[in-house]
């Protein structure tokens, strides 16, 4: 009986924790504020870097959310620059578009871009210039979503001049969905520089501590700032869109699977309402439903520009359907068989985005989504047993 008693109450303090709110690694300032004091900050953020905080002083949006750098200004932290990254600070750009730098008009600060085609790290003088990097951006999960990435050049860059680095972590809205084959050293890219799956079940601090414990960044003075009320099994909807064309949390869930259209003549309805929510081509069967992409901000260029593409809706599915997709290869195997197998199909960055070369090779000779989905799980199992050395949470 007793032993009853202390589940049932086991039980229900789990169920308490669950209910609770997930505070991002941003709230926590008692564990990052005594590690800024004193000395030169940097901040590599963008417009993602949000969250309530009650009586900060800072000025808040329309939904009561603070931006850290102006948490930061406010607080009288000495903040010497803002490195942006893919879309830029305030996240308006178009992806892989050139942005420049500048000033925040709000605070003052120069704004110093990681992505205006020119470098992918800051100048000697600009390392020089802080001691401190802090790093917030929120994630999407997948392989070849660029946030990471950035994060990573810049720790190397840290490294090199003795530089630490604070991540405040935010949660995964992948959460442990771990898919995908792992990304072969050949296809090393700007879309995909890490030996991980598509869907790797990391947060942004996690990937962090990975890259540095195994070698794939240099060792730098690392702490991170956990997520407090978080699993990775919990559901998390993400506040702000962190880029331009993943404008809802149903695009953030298909994205995995129809960001490989991006690799193929598909569109993936960038230059439309619902970006990563539809699917099509110009001379796909019609089935009722047509898109024609035009230039917008964040798809100035789209593919099939001002040409009418008959696809596939998935706008109205459930959101929980949208959330156990994961990477699912039925829609481009279906696409390749549609439109007719050849080398015209696939365009070359398919490769980096997949991260190997046969997948390409298994869908042109008719393999199915699960024979090839097969080829992968064995480096899966060894990867959830390396993912494990790194985790902060349950």
């Amino acid at each position: 009986m007793k032993r009853f008693v202390v589940l049932c109450m086991l039980v229900c303090l789990a169920g308490t924790v669950r209910a609770q709110e997930v505070l991002v690694g941003m709230t926590d300032t008692a564990s990052y504020y005594p590690l800024l004091r004193g000395r030169r900050v940097a901040v590599l953020t963008n417009h993602t870097a949000v969250a309530e905080m009650p009586g900060s002083g800072a000025p808040a949006d329309g939904a009561g959310r603070v931006h850290l750098v102006d948490m930061l200004h406010d607080a009288g932290f000495d903040v010497r620059g803002i490195f942006a990254p893919e879309h830029g600070f305030r996240g308006t750009a178009d992806a892989g578009e050139a942005v420049r730098g500048g000033v925040d008009a709000a605070t003052g600060i120069p704004i110093f871009s990681l992505y205006d085609g020119r470098q992918l790290r800051p100048s000697d003088e600009t390392m020089r210039a802080f001691d401190v990097l802090l790093v917030d951006m929120q994630d999407v999960g997948v392989r070849f979503y660029t946030y990471h990435i950035t994060m990573l050049r810049m720790m190397d860059a840290c490294a090199a001049f003795c530089r630490t680095v604070v991540v405040l972590d935010r949660p995964n809205p992948h959460g442990e969905k771990i898919d995908g084959p792992i990304l072969e050293p050949k296809y090393r890219s700007g879309v995909g520089v890490l030996p991980i799956p598509v869907l790797h079940g990391l947060t942004m601090g996690e990937i962090a501590r990975m890259a540095v414990g195994e070698g794939w960044a240099a060792p730098c003075r690392l702490t991170v700032v956990p997520c407090r009320n978080y699993t990775h099994a919990a559901e998390y909807l993400l506040p702000v869109a962190p880029s331009p064309n993943l404008p809802t949390q149903r695009a953030v869930y298909l994205y995995p699977t129809l960001c490989l259209f991006e690799g193929t003549v598909l569109s993936v309805g960038r230059g439309t309402e619902t970006p990563f929510e539809v699917y099509g081509h110009p001379d796909m069967a019609d089935r009722g439903f047509r898109f024609t992409p035009r230039p917008t901000p964040g798809a100035r260029q789209p593919l099939h520009e001002g040409r009418v593409c008959r696809g596939v809706d998935l706008h109205g599915v459930p959101l929980d359907t949208a959330r156990r997709m994961g990477l699912t290869l039925e829609p481009l195997i279906a696409a390749y068989a549609e439109l007719g197998p050849g080398e015209g199909f696939f365009k070359p960055i398919f490769e980096k985005l997949i991260g190997t070369g046969y997948v390409r090779e298994m869908i042109a000779a008719g393999a199915s989504a699960d024979e090839i989905r097969a080829r992968w799980q064995e480096d899966l199992a060894e990867y959830r047993r390396l993912r494990g050395k790194y985790l902060l949470y349950d």
